[in-house]
């Protein structure tokens, strides 16, 4: 349960990302009540799944989750480049994260 509950924390640092990028700095309401919604539940669900998963490999898959998410999301839906270089770090990272699950 604590590793499901993690991967859907990794995943909600990728809505508040970027919806903190569409907030424009705080002055769009609707992005700004997501941003803070996703943040709060990300956070809370990462403090849940680190009662059981030691908190380096938590936080690591955690933060790997999001920030593959918000990249893939970047290149995906806001123009941002999608070049081969950045996409074979992409599978890196997340080769990292699988890793880090297996040897737990």
């Amino acid at each position: 349960m604590a590793w499901l509950v993690l991967i859907i924390s990794g995943l909600l640092e990728t809505v508040w990302a970027i919806a903190l990028d569409r907030s424009a700095g705080f002055t769009r309401p609707a992005p700004t009540a997501v941003f803070g919604v996703a943040l709060v539940a990300s956070m809370a669900g990462l403090g849940y799944a680190l009662r059981t998963i030691p908190v380096g490999t938590g936080y690591a898959v955690w933060v790997g989750i999001g920030a593959v998410g918000t990249a893939v999301i970047g290149m995906v839906a806001l123009g941002e480049s999608a070049s081969l270089p950045r996409i074979i770090c992409l599978l890196l990272v997340i080769s990292g994260i699988v890793g880090l699950k297996y040897f737990h």
